[in-house]
């Protein structure tokens, strides 16, 4: 074999190996996108060492339902009457300038909680918690859990960042001040107003026990959802419960996904 064609062979070796090596990174990279876009929280919280509680782990046909309680056209009147109609429960998380922001809110955070659902904290006015101080954030908390004590005359200790924005600093703070952060692992993404059909789609592909929904108080399709939602899934044989009825209070931990599982120490690990 002359030289001529031993360098051929190793050009040949040299060019199989980049190609098998760019073939495993083309893969890999298929294999990380996918998974983003169909399991987000896996890299979202990867790093993270103190996380929200997404969903809980439970073989019960139970779920939460959730309201993050904004401005807008306000349907508050219509979805207790539809939770009313199917004797479920729900948690709408407050922000305290929508509460105080006139004397019909204030009469509908009294009948939130003359039904029986919980209200949670989402903040005085909305901020960013990843870019405000902890002084800050200790007022924010402070001024809505006030606000809802004044009407209904009961604390509560479960919490939502406004956005979902959160980092560990914020989640640091909140937990300090004894609150429980809640986020969701189905999301109606009702604000978006694309259709009736495709935010029932979206929710109900998605539910399964353990699950905490996120809906809004404004949107224009999550009355009627709601209804169908409730309708359907009362008939498989599902619970719809607050929050604090879902989750673990003691005995707990949260894996990367934010999923809560039960330990089987004394100890709880957050």
């Amino acid at each position: 074999m002359n030289n001529k064609t031993n360098k051929q062979n190793k050009v040949r070796r040299k060019f199989g190996k980049s190609f098998k090596v760019s073939l495993m990174i083309l893969a890999l990279t298929v294999i990380v996108t996918y998974t983003y876009f169909n399991n987000p929280t896996v890299f979202t919280f990867s790093e993270q060492k103190s996380l929200p509680i997404y969903r809980v782990n439970t073989e019960e046909k139970k779920v939460a339902i959730t309201f993050d309680v904004n401005w807008g056209t306000d349907r508050t009147e219509e979805i207790l009457k539809i939770l009313e109609k199917h004797d479920a429960k729900a948690t709408f998380f407050l922000i305290g300038k929508w509460i105080d922001y006139n004397n019909q809110n204030v009469e509908l955070v009294k009948k939130m909680h003359e039904q029986g659902h919980e209200l949670g904290n989402h903040s005085n006015i909305h901020p960013d918690f990843t870019s405000i101080t902890r002084d800050r954030i200790i007022k924010e908390l402070e001024i809505t859990d006030s606000k809802i004590y004044e009407i209904t005359n009961t604390r509560n200790k479960l919490f939502r960042f406004p956005k979902g924005e959160y980092d560990q600093n914020s989640i640091k703070i909140v937990k300090e001040l004894g609150y429980t952060p809640i986020q969701w692992d189905v999301d109606s993404i009702d604000w978006k107003e694309q259709g009736l059909d495709v935010e029932y789609n979206r929710v109900a592909n998605k539910i399964k026990p353990g699950s905490i929904i996120l809906f809004h108080n404004n949107t224009a399709y999550t009355p009627e959802n709601l209804d169908r939602i409730l309708t359907e899934f009362t008939k498989q044989g599902y619970k719809f419960v607050t929050v604090s009825e879902l989750i673990y209070h003691d005995n707990y931990e949260i894996d990367i996904t934010g999923e809560q599982k039960r330990t089987k120490t004394n100890t709880t690990k957050i």
